[in-house]
């Protein structure tokens, strides 16, 4: 069993590599200081740094740090390969994980205390052919902003938005892939209607964010006590807003659908690539179209994107020789360029890190569920008809708002090319 405190190596294979913690390390090896040190540092410099993840990477020779920052992932460190195993035995003592299980995934928490600021972390152990890579997501709500203008919505969705969340019962659905912003998105809807006059419960895997007067639960499946039974639980505690984290099955859909036809406002998020195909899904999952006409008030589709650095954006002009090579790789994206426009690009400075961008800001398409809709979806169901009649009322494509943020400095054209997909 590894000791908290690492002897230095006879012979290093390898000099320390400079990095953030490189003094640190030094410090350890010598045996003057222990791991513990260099998990605070480790999960501070994180934090400073805005990451959303920390990966400890084990390789043949060294141990990799990298950061998620904005989305993307960094290289930020390369570790000694001797402090590999003291490092993640104290994550596991300190995530109150298995000391002794080295071939078997396992997950835990840990509270970082730094000052007087408060840092939750969730831990995610995996074994790998080189050893156990660990993974930690931050869950500080530092510079978390709740504000829907703030995280990019235009002021005519915003006004649609409002309308929706303003209703007492019905459904609003947040979609998009994983790491969209969609649980971000429900929190700024909640904490518009977060007031002692109203019960509002939120049930989630896991609950990322504390809104204080919302009581929060987080499904326990040992304990089974899942979306499913914990949304049956909710409707027996007298809720006026339910939110649950994620549609994952049909008996958590059909639920949700029932809540939302008996007088609750229900927030949830779904894996769809659009706002329109979420009608379909959900009848795909088995909830009859009249249900799903009856209950979903609003669809937001969305994607986030990463923000140009302000202090280093680069303004150019389009010329007809950068429309035929978007034209080439993304023809619907090229259809809504114009030839002689000013466009904005990344450049990399120290304020950005080298990378040209700094935050981000999300792309949205907001579907609002009208009468015209709802009399599609009982009819037909079908995915054009309720397109068409989508954007016959306005419906503004994630695509088209990426283009007025690229047309207003926020993103860059490969930003949007790579986070948008294309449509044929």
């Amino acid at each position: 069993m590894p000791n908290d405190k690492v002897a230095p190596p006879q012979q290093p294979t390898q000099p320390i590599v400079q990095n953030p913690f490189t003094d640190i390390i030094n410090l350890i090896l010598n045996g003057r200081e222990t791991v513990t040190i260099l998990l605070d540092a480790i999960v501070k410099h994180a934090q400073d740094e805005k990451a959303s993840d920390i990966h400890i990477e084990p390789q043949e020779k060294e141990l990799v740090i990298r950061y998620r920052v904005d989305g993307m992932l960094r290289v930020i460190a390369v570790i000694d390969k001797t402090l590999e195993e003291s490092l993640i035995f104290r994550i596991k003592v300190a995530s109150k994980l298995r000391t002794d299980e080295h071939f078997a995934p396992q997950d835990g928490k840990i509270r970082f205390i730094f000052g007087d600021r408060k840092l939750d972390t969730r831990i995610s152990i995996l074994p790998t052919t080189m050893g156990e890579k660990v993974v930690i997501r931050l869950l500080s709500q530092d510079d978390k902003s709740f504000d829907l203008k703030d995280l990019g919505v235009n002021e005519k969705d915003l006004i649609v938005i409002e309308k929706s969340y303003r209703k007492p019962f019905g459904m609003i659905l947040s979609t998009g892939p994983t790491g969209s912003g969609k649980t971000t998105t429900l929190y700024s809807i909640l904490q518009h209607l977060n007031s002692p006059e109203i019960n509002i419960t939120t049930i989630e895997d896991p609950v990322e964010y504390d809104i204080e007067g919302v009581n929060h639960i987080q499904i326990n499946p040992k304990a089974k006590l899942t979306f499913a039974s914990g949304l049956r639980s909710i409707l027996r505690q007298d809720p006026n807003v339910i939110m649950v984290g994620e549609i994952r099955d049909k008996e958590t859909a059909r639920i949700a659908i029932n809540a939302a036809l008996t007088g609750h406002l229900v927030l949830s998020t779904l894996h769809t690539n659009d706002a329109i195909t979420t009608i379909p899904r959900l009848i795909d999952m088995g909830i009859e179209p009249f249900l799903v006409a009856s209950t979903v008030n609003l669809v937001v589709g969305q994607r986030l994107a990463r923000k140009l650095c302000q202090h280093c954006k680069q303004a150019f002009t389009l010329d007809a020789q950068m429309v035929n090579y978007i034209q080439k790789l993304r023809p619907d994206f090229s259809s809504l360029l114009k030839e002689g426009e000013t466009l904005y690009r990344e450049v990399g400075c120290a304020e950005c890190g080298g990378t040209g961008f700094k935050g981000r800001i999300g792309l949205y398409e907001v579907l609002e569920v009208t009468e015209p809709i709802r009399k599609i979806i009982i009819e037909s169901s079908n995915f054009d008809d309720i397109f068409a009649a989508a954007r016959k009322q306005g419906l503004v494509l994630m695509l088209e708002d990426g283009v007025n943020k690229l047309r207003t400095g926020l993103i860059s054209a490969t930003e949007i090319m790579r986070i948008t997909a294309l449509k044929e």
